[in-house]
């Protein structure tokens, strides 16, 4: 069963930076969009910003000119850089990816088990 792992996780300062990675678990075929949400307590899981294969972005708001997302498609793997971050920006931080296992499967969606990103002084 294929799973997606999250790391880069933590505590920030108001103003500081984390990068956040996600990859499979194990050996896929190919993985189409790729992308990252999150969830702070007592709110609905937002998106916070996706990557096509193709490598068009799209960001929720919120993030756009602070947040960076990108992948690497040799390593299956995707990042989101995130600067100038606020206590607002607490939350768990999900990544999510549409990917195909093998040659013969349909292309599923997959979620992480989430990163903890937490904003204080």
């Amino acid at each position: 069963q294929v799973q997606l792992v999250e790391s880069g996780g933590g505590l920030v300062q108001p103003g500081g930076s984390l990068r956040l990675s996600c990859a499979p678990s194990g050996s896929i075929f190919s993985i189409n969009s790729m992308g990252w949400y999150r969830q702070a307590p007592g709110k609905e899981r937002e998106l916070v910003a996706t990557i096509t294969s193709g490598w068009r972005t799209n960001y929720a708001d919120s993030v756009k000119g602070r947040f960076t997302i990108s992948r690497d498609n040799a390593k299956n793997t995707v990042y989101l850089q995130m600067n100038s971050l606020k206590p607002e920006d607490t939350a768990v931080y999900y990544c999510n990816a549409d990917l195909r296992v093998n040659s013969y499967s349909i292309i599923g969606n997959y979620w992480g088990q989430g990163t903890q990103v937490t904003v204080s002084s």
